[in-house]
Parts: C-alpha cells; sequence; structure tokens
C-alpha cells in the first residue's frame, strides 16, 4: 500500500514548492547585489574577486528574474531534469560567490544548504544525493585549491570538508522528511477521495429514498431536503431561492403543535394540491440537547394502509362469512314467500306495490351482502406494471362492447400533464408524452373504473340525458407519478356529502348499497393508491385516482 501512495502519479506536485523556492533566490540575488553595492560588508563580499562577484549576482538575479516572470505567466509542472538545472545554478552561483569571498570560512557556502534542502525536497533520492555528491566537489575543490595553490592555512578546508558533510546530512534529513510529507499527502488525498466518495454515496441514499427528509434550522428555514419531501409536499424548488417551512401551512401547523407539546400531535397529513397527498410526518432534534435544528421525516402512508388493509381483510373475512350465511337463509325465505304471494290470484291489487318494495329491498339486501362477500373473498393484490396509454383505451373498448343500454356510449381518453405546466392534448395527437407505466392489480383497476364508468354514466344521463364520460391519464410532474380521472358531467356531490363519499354504507340513493365506492377505496389501498373527488376547474364531477410509482416495490 505505501507503494502505491508513493508512486500516485497526482498525489505530489512541487510546482508550489517550486515558486515559493524561487522567490526566495530571488530575493538572496537582490539583497546580496545590494548590499555588494552599498559595501555593507566590504571584507567578505567580493573581497577576493570583486568584478566576478558582480558580474555573478548580476547573471544570478537576472536568471531568477526570467525564470520567476516564466511561471508567472506558465503554470507548469517542471521534470526532474530542470528541477536539477535550477538547482544545479544555484550550486554553481553561490559556489562563485563563496569562492570570490574567501571560502567556506565567510560563510556564504552555508546558502548551499538551502539549494540542497530544496533539492531534497522536489527531486528523486538518487538525483538528490548526486546533486549533494556535486555540492560536495565544488566545496571541496574550492578548499583544496585555497590550500593547495594559494598556500592558505587549513582553516578553509576544514571548513569545506565540514561544509560537505552538512551537505550530505542535509539531503539525508530532508529525503526522509520529503518520503514522511508524500506518504501523509498521499493518505490525505486517499481519504479525502474515500470521504467524498462516501459523502457521494450518502447523498445519493437520501436522494434515493421514498421517505422525505428536511432539516430546518432556528428562523425555519429548509436547510436540506430530498426530492422525495418535495414529491410528497407537492412542490418544486428553486435553487436560488431559500425555502421557508410556513410556504407548506399543514406541515407548518404539525410542526407548531409539535413545538408545543410533542406528545400531543397528529402524525397524519393530508396535503391538497393538484393531486392529494397522505404522508405520516415525525419531528426529530437533529442533535440530543439542541433545539435549533430540527429533522422531519413524511414517509408516504399508503404502503402502510396496504399492511392494514390485509389486516384488515383477514378479520372482514372471518366475520363476514358467518353472517353472510344467517343473514341470506331467512332472506331467501322472505324473497321465496313473496313471490308464491305474487303468483296467488286472490291477492288483492292494491297489495302487488307492497310485494314489489318487498322484492326491491330483498334485492338491495342481497346486493349489500354479495358486496360484503366480494370484500372478505377478494384475494390479496398483485400490483403489476401497467401501460396506461394502452391499457386504458383497451379497457375502454371493452366497457363500451360489454354495454348494451340501448344506446351509444360517449367516453373520450386524453392525457393530461399536471406540476408546473399544464398541457392537455388528444390520445391520438402525435405529440403525446412519454410512454405512461403505472403500478396497479389489472383485475382490481379494471373493477374500480367500472364502478366509477358506472356511477359517471348514470349521473351523467339524470343530468343531461346523454351518456358522456371523459377519463384522463397523465403524469403528476412533482410526485413523478401517474394518475386517472374520471369525469362525468351530473350534478356533483356536495361539500357535505364528499367528506362522507367513500365511508361503507353512505349513499345518496335509496336503490344503493353504499359500497361501490368504499370498495374502490379500499381497492385503491391495497395497491398503494390514492382515490379522492374534486371538481374540475370547470366545476365537473371528477374522481381521481393517483397510482403507485412504477418502480415502487413494496
Amino acid at each position: 500500500m505505501t507503494s502505491n501512495l508513493l508512486n500516485h502519479p497526482h498525489s505530489y506536485n512541487p510546482y508550489d514548492l517550486l515558486r515559493i523556492y524561487t522567490y526566495y533566490r530571488t530575493l538572496l540575488g537582490s539583497v546580496l547585489l545590494l548590499m555588494f553595492q552599498i559595501e555593507f560588508a566590504p571584507k567578505i563580499l567580493g573581497n577576493d574577486n570583486p568584478n566576478l562577484f558582480l558580474y555573478t549576482s548580476v547573471a544570478y538575479t537576472a536568471i531568477n528574474f526570467m525564470t520567476l516572470i516564466v511561471m508567472w505567466r506558465l503554470k507548469y509542472s517542471p521534470s526532474q531534469r530542470k528541477l536539477f538545472g535550477s538547482l544545479l545554478i544555484d550550486v554553481i552561483a553561490i559556489g562563485l560567490l563563496m569562492h570570490t569571498s574567501g571560502g567556506a570560512v565567510s560563510g556564504l557556502g552555508y546558502l548551499l544548504l538551502i539549494a540542497i534542502a530544496a533539492g531534497g525536497i522536489m527531486l528523486r533520492e538518487r538525483v538528490s544525493f548526486f546533486l549533494a555528491a556535486i555540492t560536495t566537489i565544488v566545496v571541496i575543490g574550492e578548499g583544496a585549491f585555497r590550500f593547495l595553490i594559494l598556500t592558505q592555512d587549513n582553516k578553509s578546508l576544514f571548513a569545506s570538508g565540514t561544509l560537505s558533510a552538512l551537505a550530505f546530512l542535509t539531503a539525508l534529513l530532508f529525503q526522509y522528511l520529503t518520503k514522511k510529507i508524500r506518504l501523509s499527502y498521499a493518505e490525505a488525498e486517499t481519504q479525502a477521495a474515500q470521504a467524498a466518495h462516501l459523502q457521494k454515496l450518502a447523498q445519493l441514499i437520501v436522494e434515493r429514498m421514498r421517505t422525505g427528509i428536511l432539516v430546518l434550522n432556528k428562523n425555519l428555514e429548509i436547510e436540506l431536503y430530498n426530492q422525495a419531501a418535495l414529491k410528497l409536499l407537492g412542490a418544486t424548488n428553486d435553487p436560488s431561492e431559500k425555502l421557508r417551512l410556513d410556504r407548506f401551512p399543514d406541515l407548518y401547523k404539525k410542526h407548531q403543535s409539535w413545538q408545543r407539546n410533542a406528545n400531543d400531535h397528529s402524525p397524519y397529513l393530508k396535503i391538497d394540491g393538484d393531486t392529494i397527498t397522505e404522508a405520516k410526518v415525525n419531528f426529530a432534534h437533529l442533535e440530543p440537547g439542541n433545539t435549533s435544528n430540527v429533522l422531519i421525516f413524511l414517509e408516504d402512508v399508503r404502503s402502510l394502509n396496504q399492511q392494514a388493509q390485509q389486516l384488515k381483510l383477514a378479520s372482514l373475512g372471518r366475520l363476514t362469512a358467518s353472517i353472510a350465511h344467517e343473514i341470506r337463509n331467512p332472506l331467501g325465505a322472505i324473497s321465496h314467500a313473496s313471490q308464491l304471494l305474487g303468483e296467488s290470484d286472490a291477492l288483492p291489487a292494491s297489495d302487488h306495490r307492497l310485494l314489489d318494495i318487498i322484492n326491491n329491498h330483498s334485492k338491495r339486501v342481497n346486493q349489500i351482502i354479495e358486496n360484503i362477500l366480494q370484500l372478505s373473498r377478494r384475494r390479496g393484490a398483485k400490483p403489476a406494471q401497467i401501460n396506461l396509454q394502452q391499457w386504458i383505451p383497451a379497457f375502454v373498448a371493452d366497457y363500451k362492447a360489454s354495454k348494451s343500454n340501448g344506446y351509444q356510449l360517449n367516453i373520450q381518453v386524453k392525457e393530461k400533464n399536471i406540476g408546473d405546466s399544464h398541457s392537455e392534448f388528444d390520445y391520438d395527437d402525435a405529440s403525446t408524452i412519454t410512454t405512461l407505466y403505472a403500478k396497479f392489480d389489472t383485475s382490481q383497476l379494471q373493477q374500480v373504473l367500472t364502478n366509477l364508468f358506472d356511477n359517471g354514466i348514470r349521473y351523467g344521463i339524470s343530468q343531461t340525458g346523454r351518456p358522456d364520460l371523459r377519463i384522463e391519464i397523465g403524469l403528476d410532474t412533482n410526485q413523478q407519478q401517474p394518475y386517472i380521472r374520471v369525469i362525468d358531467y351530473g350534478a356533483g356531490i356536495s361539500d357535505d356529502n364528499s367528506k362522507h363519499l367513500f365511508e361503507p354504507f353512505f349513499t345518496t340513493e335509496n336503490t344503493g348499497s353504499g359500497l361501490g365506492l368504499y370498495i374502490c377505496k379500499e381497492l385503491c389501498e391495497a395497491n398503494q393508491a390514492i382515490i379522492s373527488y374534486r371538481r374540475t376547474d370547470k366545476g365537473e364531477s371528477c374522481f381521481h385516482l393517483q397510482l403507485a410509482h412504477p418502480e415502487k416495490t413494496s
């Protein structure tokens, strides 16, 4: 693992260090030249050869200035050869300056240690030691020149040997430190990449969760949310706009109630919009003991309703099986006696009306029993993906063929998206929407739509005299969920009655059983769908089925 980190091609770039070192060497050359010109230390700087010191310091400063200008205008990653050449110029220039100033005893030679240290950081190990070796040759050669040629005492030779030993020690030390730094840098980069990967995974998981998540600060601003939360709330958001909780009045009231008393609030939230969303909301403080930030969970209750439906159907089946047999026996006797009585010649004509009442209500009670048995015997839902653009027209055609009421049905099928923009067009239009899939048990969806079609046509005929009906299919772009609308042209249902519309045995007709819409609601909940009643913008009576997402697995 260590070797991989050290050889990582992107783990280390000496550009930044080279830039800093170039600033240093430019400043060094300028300061030495300035000190020589103002004769700051005339007995040291250029004491042996002033002209050579001047020419060397001028050339060294000029080279450094040009290098600095190039690095300003062109950002590049220097090769090992360029780095070595740049540091070799330092060794030669400082060696000449040291030679013209009295050799190693002048102290200028110790500036070579900085070049060796820079080489230990920026160069590979072998190249760094090669630079230290060249520096040693330069320093010892200069000391030997003074001792053998200029016949000076051995002070220069001793200072040169000491400086050479320090050069190799500096190279060794900085190579070791550089390995540690590069290894730490590579490990930090690896950990940062892993942290970024985990953060991206966490973000993707939160985004793809079906549970909505909101994080509130103390100012009731929504600092974090996922798309599931926006879909459940039926909202869209501009990234440049800060979302606030009071934009959603129902959720805001729930939050205020929870703030007053955490144990005294209903967890169920119903949001009215283009579609009706039922969600379970839970609040929690983001950190224990810190009430400034609040975490909100929004969960689609349709899956919970489906589980509750399964338990309810299991108990209902056992109860209704026994009740049905107990009721059907006396009901059969009453109906049979009524038929026999109707065949009697001695029955006065005035009593035939009473027999009609007995027969009609016997049929109504029998229908109630049949509906209850249908609920108790109903198999569990087996939702499957349905292409609504193909299935709906086929169902409408079958429904028309099955009716022989002596009149021609007029059922229109339209597609319509709802959300940020509203578009409506005929089903056969060339600009139809993308293939629309939903998830529902096909036999149960057929049962629901048949019931709604029967009701819609019956009420439409009573109001307009025509068997007209309109069905719309589309995608709720906010919820990203398909829907079906059954629109009739009847008188509609009053606001008071609409509150009890899906309750069992509630009916506005004397001949109805009051279980048709209740069965529709039960079937929808078993398939994680929501059925609701509303009026269109034109005041038409409309039943809206919001279906489960086609990719929903449970």
